[in-house]
């Protein structure tokens, strides 16, 4: 008897639960506390798991092994996102998970070696966001503008649209990453501790927050020429951050519940946005010129615009959607940082050839002063029947890179396909791309591929 009426609450609660998916977001599990759906619970959990081909960096070791190529499996991302929307006013926001995880990185601080904490695994779980929210002019129909606060570890940076992009539904594989400048230096994965105001006034949508950067302390090298001198992280007692984004949407308004923009819409949606945003922050690098250091301050600015559109016959259900942006950044005088996504390599000591710049791996000149212009553009093929099982969508982006630190600029390119076995809900995605192998700060020797295929699920 307590079996069959567990059995069947748990029934009544999953449908009751599937059935009241968000229009906004689509998916996951909401829960209304009271009959009128003014309170409830919401959770969507989504996995992006990797496999990759990549040629490495020469000079590139992993275990006690020297290596030019690499094949292997990882967790880009496992994520839970829950919200309460306790009143129409007051919500709270909490989202978990892990990031990078591979068979030899990215496992609990301190993992090395064989056994329970060896190489890579128990990785640590943690707070991605964390903020509560009040609406202090409420979105309604007939008033064209709106305004909510909030305050906590949050996602409201600024910057450009897909510095707040949604990892949820990109078009290609994964974001270029110099969308988000600060990434595990000044900010926890692309957020701060601050707070913000967003809304909206007819066409326009804002947002805007003043945050406290996480301290760094990074050691410039000292040099004798002020031509050389390299900036590096060094905000020590940081100073508050001030982010901030604006967008004029032409088309079909875009729902700002929550942070994340969408990277396609799949031809749901009409959309021409433009936008324009900033990140500024006072003594947040440093310098040494014969022994003397001396503090810079970090201003970012970026330009953008994103098309997502129906095209073509309806009933084939094609979409071309589009996005270019252009970021101007300024760290401080040559300013470099390299990144390369589960980079599993380290030096290879005996290596007696050309070393890349950025290092062992898949490492890369991703962020730094100067200028980075990126486009992608993908068109969602047409429906061969009414309800077809598979959905085709090829994409290519092209970056251009221009670093002070770096005398060449670089120019690379993404090519892939994503396979929509049920919308964003579940996708295949494969995608081939390139990197510069800088062996001299004005010689690219060579580009290296990397090969990956992502497999991509969320409620």
């Amino acid at each position: 008897m307590k079996k069959s009426i567990l059995t069947s609450t748990i029934m009544l609660l999953s449908f009751f639960a599937f059935s009241q998916g968000s229009p906004d977001y689509g998916g996951g599990m909401k829960f209304n506390i009271n009959p009128e759906g003014t309170k409830y619970m919401r959770f969507i959990a989504w996995n992006q798991i990797w496999l990759r081909s990549s040629q490495m960096n020469p000079g590139t070791m992993i275990g006690d092994e020297g290596i030019s190529q690499q094949e292997d499996i990882g967790l880009r991302r496992l994520r839970l996102l829950a919200y309460a929307q306790i009143s129409p006013r007051y919500m709270i926001v909490t989202h978990i998970g892990i990031n990078n995880q591979t068979f030899i990185n990215g496992g609990a601080s301190g993992s090395s070696g064989t056994g329970g904490y060896g190489n890579g695994k128990k990785p640590g779980l943690f707070f991605h966001d964390a903020w509560n929210e009040y609406a202090v002019v409420l979105p309604k129909e007939d008033k064209p503008f709106s305004l909510s606060m909030g305050a906590g570890l949050h996602y409201y940076m600024g910057l450009s649209r897909m510095t707040m992009s949604s990892t949820l539904n990109y078009m290609t594989i994964d974001a270029p990453i110099f969308n988000w400048p600060l990434i595990e230096n000044s900010d926890q994965f692309a957020r701060q501790i601050g707070v913000f105001a967003k809304g909206k006034y007819n066409r326009i949508e804002y947002r805007f927050s003043i945050n406290k950067p996480f301290a760094t302390n990074q050691i410039p090298v000292d040099v004798a020429d002020e031509a050389v001198a390299r900036a590096v992280d060094n905000n020590n007692n940081a100073h508050w951050s001030k982010a901030g984004y604006v967008e004029y949407q032409f088309f079909d308004k875009e729902s700002n519940f929550l942070p994340f923009k969408v990277g396609t819409y799949l031809g749901a949606k009409k959309m021409l946005n433009i936008g324009a945003g900033f990140y500024t922050a006072p003594s947040s690098t440093k310098t040494s010129v014969n022994g003397e250091t001396e503090r810079h301050a970090t201003n970012l600015f970026s330009g953008d615009v994103f098309l997502d559109l129906p095209i073509g016959n309806k009933e084939k259900k094609m979409a071309f959607t589009g996005y270019s942006v252009f970021y101007s950044y300024d760290f401080g005088p040559n300013y470099l940082r390299n990144i390369g996504i589960m980079n599993e390599g380290v030096r290879n000591t005996q290596y007696t050839g050309s070393e890349a710049l950025a290092g062992p791996g898949n490492l890369q000149p991703m962020i730094g002063t100067g200028s980075i212009w990126y486009t992608q553009a993908g068109v969602l093929l047409p429906n061969a029947n009414e309800k077809p099982k598979v959905r085709i969508q090829p994409f290519a982006a092209y970056t251009y890179k221009n670093f002070d630190a770096l005398e060449k600029a670089s120019n690379q390119f993404d090519f892939g396909t994503n396979f929509f076995l049920d919308g964003h809900h579940a996708k295949i995605t494969a995608q081939y791309s390139n990197r510069p192998i800088y062996t001299a700060v004005d010689k690219i020797d060579s580009y290296k591929g990397e090969f990956l295929l992502q497999l991509h699920i969320y409620l």
